[in-house]
């Protein structure tokens, strides 16, 4: 088996997916992002008998160094870094700063898309994120134990259209609605947040709506959710999320449907026929 790069941000992603290169066979090669990656990752590195190198957010061409010593032609995202960070925490290298110079867009699909490319130039390929992690991609209709009700369901509908549109400007991938109204978009702060914030706009009946991008590049910026995922909505009184299904990365498995059901909220995978792009 070849040698496998994870690019690693924060959240369990990381740790997912090298748990599951390593069970192919595949030897990995770990470089963690260092404002971001869990302490944990480089003793979960070590424990899988992969390399760990920790690189600063910006370094680059750092990473590409890393990446070409130890023999890696194909690598993984996995893992968030937070998008205020993405624009206004980065000390960029040479290599990043030649590929902020022509970006036409300070956006992160822009951003990652430069960055894929100039991996590519360097001789590694970036592959889709989830590649290890197919059982854990949401599946198709109601994954809890209650399905939605009609006032959800509509309110699912009404967001749609909204989420679909926010996500294609790359704003973000969630919006929270309730009553056929829009309460709260996502930006950079991230879903759980956003939950938050609409729960202390609109009170309890919120209801989420989370989407993948049109024509989403599985190869990063992959939406995800998970237990920390429900119990924001818990906490915001949100009683119900409709996810893309086999674009949304459910980063706890079945734990998640599990929380939600305990908390007699409704998940529901949006089929992919539905879904744009």
């Amino acid at each position: 088996m070849s040698r496998i790069g994870i690019i690693a941000g924060n959240g369990r992603f990381p740790f997912l997916a090298l748990q599951g290169a390593r069970s192919l066979g595949h030897d990995v090669t770990v470089v963690a992002v260092k404002e971001e990656a869990f302490p944990e990752l480089e003793q979960a590195a070590r424990d899988a008998d992969a390399s760990f190198h920790p690189v600063s957010l910006g370094h680059l061409g750092k990473c590409i160094k890393i990446l070409q010593a130890d023999g890696v032609s194909r690598a993984v995202m996995a893992g968030q870094v937070r998008h205020s960070k993405i624009f206004s925490g980065i000390v960029p290298d040479l290599t990043l700063l030649s590929v902020l110079t022509r970006l036409k867009a300070r956006n992160t699909d822009a951003l990652i898309s430069a960055v894929a490319e100039v991996l590519r130039d360097h001789g590694i390929e970036l592959m889709d994120s989830t590649v290890f992690l197919g059982p854990l991609l949401a599946g198709e209709g109601v994954l809890t134990a209650r399905g939605p009700t009609e006032d959800e369901q509509g309110d699912f509908v009404f967001g749609y259209r909204v989420a679909d549109a926010i996500a294609g400007l790359d704003v973000g991938q969630t919006i929270v609605v309730k009553n056929r109204a829009v309460v709260a978009v996502e930006a950079m702060e991230g879903t759980d947040e956003v939950i938050e914030r609409a729960g202390r706009v609109a009170g309890a009946g919120v209801r989420v709506v989370k989407v993948a991008k049109p024509n989403q590049d599985m190869r990063f910026d992959v939406p995800v959710v998970g237990t920390a995922t429900v119990d924001a909505m818990r906490a915001a009184g949100a009683t119900a999320m409709t996810i893309d299904a086999g674009r949304t990365l459910v980063i706890d498995g079945d734990k998640v449907f599990a929380a939600a059901g305990a908390a007699g909220i409704a998940i529901v995978g949006r089929p992919r026929s539905e879904q744009r792009g």
